[in-house]
């Protein structure tokens, strides 16, 4: 875009200015022509007038000598006439002579076209050769002339009242048909008026010259200083008056790809003005601008000459500066915020800069070099930019400096975004399991479904590397409704192989409250897959309860008389709010693992669990403690009245069939806890019947022999078929798991 933008303003510059100097050149040219032109036709009509007139006379001479056979000797009255001439038969025999005879014999008829074309026969001067014959007329040898007026000292002559100078040349005309000729001395005479004359005109066509000369460049000149201004106003920025981003991308470029340049180090930085809206909204806009006007004045005074920065949009500026080493371009930076945080010099504000290293041109190849022609300016700026949003939830000054993390961050949330409808519809997306125990009996009584993808090309990927992505864009919508459906399914396949099922919870993100009908779509799904309610437990997020309060409860009032569990996921994970547990009706409260890391040495933790624990219980809550590993952690909750636990101490996330494997060791558990209770109410039984002191009556004994055998019949049939399918499952013991593991969330 930048690289259009240049060539369309240079199109522009060169159109304007191009249009003006051919435009007033023409005129010059034109005019001038027409004036040399001019002044050419006037010399040619005086020096043809001239030579006519001196023609005349000669021809009536001509004529005179003709007439002698009538007149008689007439060579007496040509004599008397003040010139010099000589007549020559046709065989060029001088006849008679008057004077020296300087003709030459370069000469023939010549045609004056300044007089109508008419014919005279003109012979030049052998001595004095200014005035030549040419085939389309007479020529005029100005510089010639100029150097015989200096030579003969022409012009102290003139000085002389009357005087002239005469410029010699012949004419010839015939006398009647014998081919005698006489030729006459004629002169074209140049008197001081004449020299004046053609001083005057001469001046006024170089005055005129001049004029033009000096309208063109005084017009050319205007034209440039117009272009400037219109320039300056055309890349000046609104807000605050400095230079505008059109110029910034223009300019950059073409710093980047100077040839001067290549061997540089740039940075291109993105500065942020942060909370800027807040200060608008307290003070004015206008305010504002002014502040931002301040920022593009220090930009300029702080940054090297040859560098550059501009107003971008909002509170966004651009800079782009040449460094030398990575630790002056900080000092500098660090330097820069410091005076961008008192810019007014009145209130302290916040900025955040990210960075951009543009790298010098380097060598290949010997003969070959990477060079920064193809530099994309635009995508420098927005890997500025991209490396200031790091900093987002930092309200203090910062820098960022932008790396190839997030490049591969930025790939990967491409592909995610491409690829994640696809792998919906796919199925890509797996359901994992991780159980909740009592820490009391050890026993499984819950589960967190959590969600992972299962990608044929990018493999096997968990949920921190693709829910952050989905909450950006509002594909974890779709998620959800995803999770429930298949949660609902599992727990319906399993409930019909009589697996003694245990609820799962499934996170619904904040954004699903948005939707009013959010509780009838939970109802819908699960009921589509014939689940049972009470086998499904919605978790909210701590952040969801910062939304509209009343729309949540009303909510979560709607999912309890579906038969939903409730509970509140992440609980002392953000900004806590005890009063969001006194208005939602929830079931169970889920403390986040953050309160079970670090060292606790002060017992601090403790005493914060311990409350927690017993204001649920005071509330009617149960409660879940999520990222437990340790046996200390067990035996401290436990003691406390923690009702369930989910952490790597029991068991990490398990896929759906290693899952299936818990419910089963749940099932044996279950059938032989059934076991050693019949069995002690027999041994019960058997206590009292040695106690009575008659003996059982037929009845009594039939009876009790077929319920035993019946219960003997069914507990081993169960147990035989749970051991079975449990030497098909590979269940990983507590004890195997690793605690070092962080556990998963969705």
């Amino acid at each position: 875009m930048g690289n259009q933008k240049e060539k369309g303003f240079r199109k522009l510059n060169r159109s304007q200015l191009g249009s003006v100097l051919i435009i007033y050149l023409i005129v010059s040219l034109v005019f001038n022509a027409f004036l040399a032109f001019f002044a050419n036709m006037f010399l040619r009509y005086v020096v043809e007038s001239r030579i006519y007139s001196e023609y005349k006379d000669v021809a009536y001479m001509a004529r005179l000598y003709e007439k002698q056979d009538v007149l008689g000797d007439v060579t007496v009255f040509l004599e008397d006439e003040d010139r010099e001439f000589f007549i020559a038969d046709k065989d060029q025999n001088i006849v008679f002579q008057k004077g020296d005879n300087s003709c030459s014999k370069n000469g023939g008829s010549v045609q004056l076209e300044m007089l109508g074309n008419k014919k005279v026969v003109l012979f030049e001067d052998r001595e004095i050769r200014l005035l030549r014959r040419r085939a389309d007329g007479v020529s005029f040898d100005i510089t010639a002339f100029l150097e015989w007026v200096d030579e003969s000292k022409g012009l102290q002559r003139l000085a002389d009242k009357g005087a002239t100078l005469d410029i010699p040349f012949w004419v010839a005309e015939d006398v009647g048909y014998t081919g005698t000729a006489l030729y006459g001395k004629a002169y074209f005479s140049v008197d001081a008026s004449d020299l004046i004359f053609l001083a005057a005109i001469s001046g006024s066509i170089a005055v005129m010259i001049l004029g033009m000369s000096f309208m063109l460049i005084y017009h050319i000149v205007g034209s440039i200083v117009r272009q400037r201004k219109m320039t300056n106003l055309f890349f000046m920025d609104d807000v605050t008056g400095g230079r505008n981003w059109m110029w910034f991308q223009i300019k950059g470029e073409q710093l980047l790809q100077k040839a001067i340049t290549q061997k540089s180090n740039f940075a291109m930085i993105n500065i942020s003005f942060i909370k800027y809206r807040n200060f608008c909204m307290c003070h004015s806009i206008k305010e504002g601008e002014e502040i931002l006007a301040k920022v593009d004045k220090l930009l300029v005074k702080d940054i090297e000459k040859g560098d550059l920065c501009a107003h971008n949009s909002s509170a966004n500026f651009g800079v782009l500066m040449k460094f030398n080493d990575e630790k002056q371009l900080h000092s500098f930076l660090e330097k820069l915020l410091k005076d961008l945080e008192i810019v007014d010099g009145i209130h302290k504000f916040s900025f955040h800069i990210g960075v951009s290293i543009i790298q010098e041109w380097h060598p290949v190849r010997k003969w070959w070099f990477i060079r920064r022609r193809m530099a994309d300016l635009e995508k420098e700026y927005n890997n500025a930019c991209t490396a200031r949003e790091t900093l987002a939830d930092n309200d203090n000054s910062a820098i960022a400096v932008f790396d190839e993390k997030m490049i591969r961050e930025q790939q990967w949330l491409d592909i995610v975004q491409e690829n994640q409808q696809r792998a919906l519809q796919d199925e890509e997306f797996v359901v994992f399991y991780q159980p909740k125990y009592d820490p009391k009996t050890d026993r499984l009584c819950g589960a967190e479904a959590l969600i992972r993808w299962e990608s044929p090309t990018y493999g096997f990927k968990g949920p921190d590397t693709i829910i952050p992505i989905f909450e950006k864009n509002g594909f974890i919508t779709e998620i959800d409704t995803y999770m429930i459906r298949r949660v609902a399914r599992d727990q319906k396949e399993w409930v019909d192989k009589g697996y003694p099922c245990v609820p799962i919870s499934v996170n619904v993100s904040r954004a699903h409250f948005a939707e009013s009908n959010l509780a009838q779509q939970i109802r819908d799904l699960v009921d589509a897959e014939h689940a049972p309610h009470e086998l499904i437990e919605i978790e909210l997020t701590e952040s969801a309860f910062f939304d509209d309060k009343t729309a949540l409860v009303s909510t979560i009032k709607k999912l309890k008389e579906f038969g939903f569990v409730v509970s509140m996921d992440d609980f002392g994970a953000g900004y806590s709010s005890l009063n969001s547990l006194k208005d939602m009706p929830l079931d169970v409260l889920k403390l986040d693992a953050e309160f079970f890391r670090g060292d606790g040495e002060d017992g601090r933790g403790e005493i914060v669990i311990s409350e927690a624990l017993q204001l649920a219980k005071k509330l009617h809550m149960r409660t879940v403690a999520e990222g437990v590993e340790a046996r200390e952690q067990v035996d401290f909750l436990a003691e406390k009245g923690c009702d369930m636990i989910q952490g790597y101490y029991y068991s990490k996330p398990l896929p759906k069939k290693e899952y299936e494997g818990c419910l089963k060791e749940e099932m044996i558990k279950i059938a032989e806890d059934r076991e050693r209770l019949e069995k002690e109410e027999l041994r019960s039984e058997e206590i009292k019947s040695e106690a009575k002191p008659e003996g059982e009556t037929a009845e009594e004994k039939k009876e009790n022999a077929v319920n035993g055998e019946a219960t003997d019949h069914v507990s081993d049939q169960v147990i035989e078929e749970a051991n079975s399918e449990a030497l098909k499952t590979e269940v990983i013991p507590a004890e195997e798991v690793s605690v070092s593991e962080q556990p998963d969330s969705q």
